[in-house]
C-alpha cells in the first residue's frame, strides 16, 4: 500500500485581457475552460523527444486554476494570461519522484511556464513558446477522447480519503463495470452485482451483493475499503481513460483507470 500526501496549490488568478474568444471567423481565443496535450515540442528548430509515454499538459480551467502535468506530479501555480503572456509566478503540487528523466522533465517544462511564455490558441490548438522552444499542444479531448462510462471495465487504482490516496499494487485489482443500469465487479478476491442509476454525473448504488470467497491481508482491506465506498449517491468524472468516484463532499471515493 503506498500513501501519497498531496501539497496544497497555491492560488490562481486566470485572465486573458485583450485575447479573449474573437469574432466568428477569428481563430484565436482564449484557452480557459480547456485541457491540452502536447503534439509537437521543438528546440533551436529540432524536434525534443519527451520521456517515452508521456506527453505535457495544460488544463486552464473555467474556476480561475492553472494545472500541468509532464509525466509525473500533478502541478499548479499563480498564473496570468494577459497581453498574450503566459505569467507564473509560482507553482507546487504533489511531491512524488518518477525516476531521473521524467523529474527533469517536470523541472524543464515547470521552468519554461515561469520564464513568461508567449501563448496563441488557434482553433483547437495551443502554442507556447519561449526563446528557441515551441510547443504545440491540442484540445485534450481530441486528442485522447473519453472512454464511455458504460461497457467499460474500469480498475480502482486508489482509494481516496481526503488528501491521502491509498494504492494496493500487491493484490489483484478491484473492478467494476456499468451497463444497463446494473454494476457488476470484482473486489479483489469475490464477485459482485448491484443496481445503480444515472442522472448527469450521479450514480446512486444500490445494495450490492457479494459473494463469500475468504479474503485476508491486503485483498479483505481492499474489499472492504472498495465496498465501503459503492454506497449512495457518488458523482463521476472521466478524463480519457481516468474516473473519479467521489462523494458529495469529494474527501472519499475511488479512482480508476479504464482496463487494456
Amino acid at each position: 500500500m503506498k500513501i501519497l500526501g498531496l501539497v496544497l496549490l497555491a492560488g490562481m488568478a486566470l485572465t486573458a485581457c485583450g485575447n479573449e474568444v474573437g469574432a466568428a471567423g477569428d481563430t484565436t481565443g482564449s484557452p480557459v475552460g480547456t485541457s491540452y496535450l502536447s503534439v509537437r515540442v521543438t528546440e533551436d528548430g529540432k524536434d525534443k523527444q519527451l520521456v517515452r509515454g508521456t506527453r505535457l499538459r495544460l488544463d486552464f480551467t473555467r474556476d480561475g486554476t492553472l494545472g500541468f502535468h509532464a509525466g509525473c506530479n500533478q502541478m499548479g501555480g499563480e498564473a496570468s494570461l494577459n497581453g498574450g503572456t503566459l505569467a507564473m509566478t509560482a507553482y507546487g503540487g504533489t511531491e512524488m519522484s518518477c525516476g531521473a528523466a521524467v523529474d527533469a522533465q517536470e523541472k524543464w517544462f515547470g521552468e519554461l511556464l515561469s520564464e513568461g511564455p508567449t501563448w496563441k490558441v488557434e482553433g483547437d490548438r495551443l502554442t507556447i513558446t519561449r526563446g528557441s522552444t515551441t510547443i504545440v499542444l491540442q484540445d485534450r479531448e481530441v486528442v485522447e477522447p473519453d472512454v464511455p462510462l458504460a461497457g467499460t471495465i474500469w480498475n480502482v487504482d486508489g482509494l481516496v480519503t481526503k488528501e491521502i490516496v491509498d494504492h494496493y499494487y500487491s493484490v489483484p485489482p478491484a473492478t467494476l463495470t456499468i451497463v444497463g443500469g446494473k454494476v457488476s465487479g470484482t473486489t479483489s478476491c469475490n464477485q459482485f452485482h448491484g443496481t445503480v442509476t444515472q442522472s448527469g454525473t450521479t450514480l446512486t448504488f444500490g445494495d450490492l451483493i457479494v459473494t463469500n470467497e475468504g479474503c485476508s491481508g491486503e485483498a479483505l482491506r481492499l474489499q472492504d475499503a472498495v465496498l465501503a465506498r459503492l454506497k449512495g449517491k457518488l458523482t463521476y468524472t472521466i478524463d480519457h481513460d481516468r474516473m473519479e468516484l467521489r462523494r458529495a463532499d469529494g474527501t472519499v471515493g475511488l479512482d480508476l483507470v479504464a482496463g487494456k
